[in-house]
C-alpha cells in the first residue's frame, strides 16, 4: 500500500489518524486482501472523494455503504461509475429521485465527478470491499477513519448538509452534532430499499434551500 497523499487540506487533518494502531492494522488487512482477491476500488482510487473535494470546500456530504463490488465499478466515490459503465440500479434510483424532485433528466453516463467539485463529498463508511461480496470490509477499520472524518466537517463553521443514506450511514448521524448543519436522513436508493421512503425524500431540493442563502446550492444537473 502506498502512503497516503490527498494534495489538499485533508492531509494536515487526517495525518494524525494514519499513524494510529488502527489505521496501521487497517493497512495490513488490505495489504493482504489486495494481494489474494480482487478488492475495489483500485488502491489508487480509495481516496478519490477526498482528493476531489477539499474540506474546506465540502457543501454536502452524501454517505453511502461500501463501494460497488462489481469488476469496474468503484471509483473511490460514493453511488459513482466511470464513464462507460452502466449505472447500477442505486445511481439509477437517484437520478429518479431527483428527476421527481427538480425535474433533471437522468445523466447521461454515472460518473458524479462533477458534483464532486462542487463540494459533494461523496464518502462511503467503508472505502474498500471484496469483490462480489457486499460489506465484507465492514469492521476493519475505515469505520473509525470515516467518523473522524465527520467529526472533524461538524467541527467547520460553514454550514453543510449531512445526506445519509441507508442503516449504515445512519449511525453517523449522532455524530453531527453542530446545529449549524443540517442532517437529512432516509432509506438506501437500492431497489430493497428505495421504496421505504428514499423515493420522494426530496433531499436534492432541500439541501438546496438550506445552501442558497450561503450562495452555495449544487447544481444536480452538472456532468463533467
Amino acid at each position: 500500500m502506498h502512503m497516503i497523499k490527498l494534495g489538499n487540506d485533508w492531509d494536515a487533518l487526517l495525518a494524525p489518524e494514519f499513524e494510529q494502531d488502527y489505521y496501521k492494522a487497517l493497512r495490513q488487512f488490505l495489504k493482504e486482501e489486495y494481494r489474494a482477491h480482487a478488492v475495489y476500488p483500485d488502491m489508487y482510487d480509495i481516496f478519490n472523494a477526498l482528493k476531489l473535494t477539499p474540506y474546506a470546500d465540502v457543501n454536502v456530504v452524501i454517505l453511502g455503504q461500501d463501494p460497488y463490488h462489481g469488476e469496474g465499478q468503484a471509483h473511490g466515490l460514493s453511488f459513482s461509475v466511470r464513464r462507460g459503465v452502466e449505472p447500477p440500479p442505486s445511481l439509477k434510483n437517484i437520478f429518479k429521485e431527483l428527476q421527481t424532485d427538480l425535474g433533471i433528466a437522468p445523466h447521461s453516463h454515472g460518473c458524479l465527478d462533477a458534483w464532486a467539485r462542487q463540494g459533494v463529498l461523496l464518502l462511503n463508511t467503508a472505502l474498500t470491499v471484496r469483490g462480489g461480496q457486499a460489506n465484507s470490509h465492514r469492521g476493519q477499520g475505515w469505520e473509525i477513519l470515516t467518523d473522524r472524518i465527520i467529526a472533524r466537517l461538524n467541527e467547520r463553521e460553514r454550514p453543510m448538509v449531512f445526506l445519509l443514506w441507508g442503516a449504515n450511514a445512519r449511525t453517523k448521524a449522532q455524530l453531527v452534532t453542530n446545529e449549524r448543519h443540517l442532517v437529512l436522513q432516509c432509506a438506501h436508493p437500492s431497489p430493497l430499499s428505495a421504496h421505504n421512503g428514499f423515493f420522494g425524500c426530496r433531499h436534492f431540493s432541500r439541501a438546496n434551500a438550506f445552501l442558497t442563502p450561503y450562495g452555495r446550492a449544487i447544481d444536480w444537473s452538472a456532468e463533467d
